[in-house]
Parts: structure tokens; sequence; C-alpha cells
């Protein structure tokens, strides 16, 4: 019997799209789920949909179990076949408001922070010392699972992962899957979405469509850039940073707008004020976001617990494919954040995490080698890496001075604050995220 255990199944919306995936396919008709969280309301909620979309879906083939908090987490995960990780610890409130209001004090201006930045340092931090916990008890009592993860920050929690521990670790996300879909749909190019080819490899929530044919192999990037340059030139949109990245870099990247606005030092300036409209930045957008979510939780939740017919249908994310390829030796390709080992990408180091296609069957998941990338597209990658590889040093030796170093060669933190203000902003979010953290020295 296939076993899958959810980490942080109270991310109720996010356990129907993939357990409800799993549901609504013969493969997994009669596996065993595991729901664990620490909120036990959370987890009951996540439990009775699950349970009505079992029941309404698959005739209840489906065993489903509860287990709750750290003590009941090695039976959640023993014997389990697959590990699926959507954790986020310390939540909105208190820590989420922590990493934005501090930094807005040393005018450091933000818009998602979960990935990259002082907000994505800090979250990596916070969350590490968990997985890391995780990971213990993984290689104890399933040691064969392979480990799905699909918290934020992606590529320092799956580097961490794979660098420093024994789990077989992938790191999936979301924005590789709709990334020429949207761009298309957004020039108005609808025509090239059927059986188009693509390539598309950088690191997480930066990783570049670098190539982009229609189903005849014409390539679509002349047309691309041409409409991509006159749209922000005669409208404001949503879109705008990324559509400066085709002018400037020449290709688009997988992550929006939003995020990768704070992934540089070129559009959030304390000298330019007028970039934000410019470019249209929703400073403090996840902030607003999460406000947005908890207020309409009540409503939503009704439509997912309190419906006895609620129903699923399967999605397009990839857990539930990578699942089943592995469980019947069917061949699928991912987009997957992966170690750079063998050079996948030669322009980077050995121990980036990088994101890049991959192949999965019964073996397991197998990435694929890409090339060089375009300098300028490797050098902005690497901007981002040098973050990603501190902020996983000072995890792994708990020694502060890598997470200020960290914090300076942050490209966006390191171009607005002085080394002092970098150094007090790290000690004050250090004393504000108290037991979030564990001790450094």
């Amino acid at each position: 019997m296939v076993k899958i255990t959810f980490m942080g199944a109270g991310s109720t919306v996010f356990a129907k799209n993939v357990l409800g995936d799993c549901l609504s396919t013969e493969t997994f008709a009669e596996s065993e789920i595991c729901l664990y969280d620490i909120d036990r309301q959370r987890l009951e909620e996540s439990s009775l949909m699950l349970n009505a979309i079992n029941k309404n879906v698959n005739q209840g083939r489906a065993k489903i179990s509860e287990y709750l908090g750290v003590e009941q987490r090695k039976e959640a995960l023993r014997g389990a076949t697959f590990v699926v990780n959507a954790i986020q610890v310390g939540g909105y409130d208190p820590s989420t408001i922590v990493d934005f209001e501090i930094p807005k004090k040393y005018g450091l201006r933000q818009t998602i922070a979960d990935t990259l930045g002082i907000g994505g340092i800090m979250r990596g931090l916070r969350t590490i010392h968990v997985m890391s916990d995780f990971a213990r008890d993984i290689e104890e009592v399933c040691p064969d699972a392979w480990f799905l993860n699909y918290t934020n920050p992606m590529s320092i929690l799956t580097g961490y992962m794979l660098r420093h521990t024994a789990v077989k670790t992938v790191g999936l996300c979301h924005s590789v899957q709709t990334c020429s879909s949207g761009l298309l749909k957004a020039l108005d190019m609808e025509e090239h979405l059927d059986q188009r080819k693509e390539l598309i490899a950088g690191i997480n929530h930066m990783g570049w469509l670098l190539q982009i044919q229609d189903k005849n192999g014409q390539d679509l990037y002349p047309e691309i850039r041409r409409r991509a340059q006159l749209k922000n030139e005669q409208e404001k949109h949503h879109d705008m940073v990324r559509f400066e990245y085709i002018r400037r870099l020449g290709y688009y990247c997988t992550e929006s707008s939003e995020h990768n606005a704070e992934y540089n030092p070129f559009f959030i300036k304390q000298r330019y004020p007028e970039l934000i409209d410019r470019y249209q930045i929703p400073l403090d957008e996840y902030p607003r976001r999460c406000v947005h979510q908890i207020e309409r939780w009540d409503d939503q939740k009704k439509a997912l617990i309190a419906d006895p017919a609620l129903s699923h249908e399967r999605s397009h994310e990839y857990a539930s494919y990578i699942m089943e390829s592995i469980v019947t030796n069917t061949p699928y390709k991912i987009g997957g954040n992966v170690l750079n080992r063998g050079g996948l990408i030669e322009n980077f180091p050995a121990e980036a995490c990088v994101e890049v296609p991959c192949l999965v069957d019964g073996m397991g998941i197998h990435p694929c080698y890409v090339g060089q990338l375009p300098p300028q597209l490797a050098a902005m990658n690497m901007t981002n890496i040098n973050v990603h590889l501190l902020t996983i040093a000072a995890a792994a030796t708990r020694k502060k001075d890598y997470v200020y170093q960290a914090a300076m060669m942050d490209p966006h933190t390191g171009s607005e604050l002085s080394i002092d203000d970098i150094v007090s902003m790290v000690d004050e979010l250090f004393d504000a995220h108290g037991d979030y953290l564990p001790a450094y020295q």
C-alpha cells in the first residue's frame, strides 16, 4: 500500500489540491493518507474535507488518519512512500508581520518576502530547523520516502535538505507550469498555446524561459519581445517588471513581477520612488493577501468543509503525477528544484539549488543537463544563489555572521542599507522572532 504523509495539512486549500488529486487517481484509490499538523482545528477541518472527497470521488477506499503535534509526527511518517511538505513556521502573525515591519523601520520595503531579501532569509532560518527535525524522523522511520517540498524559500530549504540530510528531496513550484501560457495570453498570442515547445531553467522564482517555439518549431521570441516592449510603453499592467526583463535581459522569467521586483537592486529604491508607480510594484503585497485570506476563510471553509457533496477534479499540480510516475514506472516530465550536481547548469556552482527539467519514472527523479545560461541571466541568478548559500551555511553552523553576510549580499538589501544598519536590523529581527529561531552565535 502507498502511504502519503502531508506535513502542514492545515493548509486546507493546498491539501485539497494535492491530496484531492491523489484521491481522484485510481493508482492511489486504496492508499493510506496521513495528515500532520500542529494546529488541531485546522487539522480537523482538512480531515473533514478530505474524507468528503474520499467518499464522493473514491467510494471511501482510501484510509485517512490525523496526527497532531510533534509527539505524533514520527508515527505520521512511519513507512511513508511520499512526504509532501507545505508548512509555514510562525504564520502571518507574528512572523510575517515582523519580517515586514522591522525592515520598514530601516527604510527597506518589500513585496512578498518569502523567497529572497531579508524576509526570505528569516523565513528560511525559521523553517530549516523544523525541517531538519522532519529529516531526522524520515531517516529513521521512512528512509526510502520521496520528500516533495512546496514550502518557500524553495531554493534555501530544498538546498539545505539535499546537502545536509539523507532525504530524497525535490522542490516543486507552480511558476514553471504557468510561465509561458501566462505570457502568451498576456500578449494576445493564445493561438500558439497548443503544442508549444519550451525550455525553462535557472533557479526557483527566477527560472528563465530560454526557448519557446510553436508547434512547427518557429521561434516565438522575436514577436514576444516586440509585443512586450510595446505593452510596457503603452499601458500600465501587473507584469511590467518581467516585461522589462525581456527588454533589458532578453528573456522572460518564471515568477511574477511582484516577486521579481525585490530580487534585484533595480526597482524598489528609496532615491527613485517614482519607479514604484512606473512599474506598478505592489509594496506590502503579501501582508495584504494574508489579511484578505484570513477575512474570507470562514466563507471558504463552509464551502470546503460543510458541503457533504464536495468533489474534486485532478489539477495540474505536480505532486500526484510524480507519485504516480514513480509507483507505475510511467515517464513524466517536471520542472524540479535539485542540486546542480554534475554541472546541470555549467556556469553555476555545484552546491547551488537549480530549477531544471527533470524526468520521472520508477527509479525516481532524474535532472536534465541544460548547459550554460546566457551570461546576463547567470549573473542575475548568482546574486540570488549567493544569498541561498550563505543562509544555508548560517543554518548549518548557527553562526550569525553568515546571516549578516547573507543580508549584505542580498541585491535589494545591500543596495539600500549600510552594513551597520543591516547588522542592527538582523539583530532586531532575531530578537523579535524569539523562540521561532534556534540560538545563533
